[in-house]
């Protein structure tokens, strides 16, 4: 009887560190990080999106990805953890700190000062990081909502006046790059030359 009980205390003891280790250690879905030239059908042909509609240009459509945001501010710095993909993500894009950088709460700006941008937030160091980065087009992608919430297809913890924003990967063949639309909920491509939003992302390790 005693053995009986022990080997009952035993499994009991297993079976709760197998369930602590798995809570501690929740599995994320890995977004590609690093920037690609990618055609029109690749973009079709991503995983963790339901397309509503395939267009000449992109898709109309949203994430399959349950995220899971945490809203934190480190020094008055907003960003948006998602737990789901493991990113960490500028709430606002532009704030009224980044003024002193070049730019402006509703400023949009050109692929290549997009990517300026960026690296001078690196340089200050915002929310303590530096190493923010354009987000892919998956990464970006998996923003999307399948329906508006405050007037756009995004979680209204990230603010809502970045209505399109320029991801790292260019379109094959072309001086374009890859876009996520926020407010139409689709993803698009637009010449390097014109004038997008800027969310500015980073992979925890």
């Amino acid at each position: 009887m005693r053995k009986y009980i022990i080997h009952i205390l035993i499994v009991s003891f297993v079976f709760i560190s197998m369930s602590v280790t798995h809570s501690a250690e929740e599995p994320h879905i890995t977004l590609r990080s690093s920037y690609k030239d990618l055609t029109v059908s690749q973009i079709q042909s991503m995983s963790n999106i339901s397309i509503r509609k395939k267009v000449d240009w992109g898709f109309v459509g949203h994430s399959t990805i349950s995220n899971s945001y945490n809203l934190r501010s480190t020094s008055g710095d907003k960003v948006v953890v998602d737990s789901a993909t493991g990113l960490m993500w500028h709430q606002n894009g532009f704030s009224e700190k980044s003024m002193r950088y070049g730019s402006n709460i509703n400023i949009t700006m050109q692929w290549d000062k997009a990517k300026e941008w960026v690296r001078n937030l690196n340089s200050r160091g915002y929310a303590g990081y530096h190493d923010w980065r354009l987000p892919t087009v998956e990464e970006a992608a998996s923003l999307l909502e399948s329906s508006k919430s405050n007037g756009r297809y995004i979680d209204p913890v990230f603010s809502k006046k970045q209505e399109w924003i320029w991801t790292g990967d260019r379109k094959t063949g072309s001086k374009h790059a890859w876009e996520v639309n926020f407010r139409f909920g689709h993803v698009t491509y637009n010449g390097t030359g014109t004038y997008n939003c800027v969310r500015p992302v980073r992979s925890m390790k």
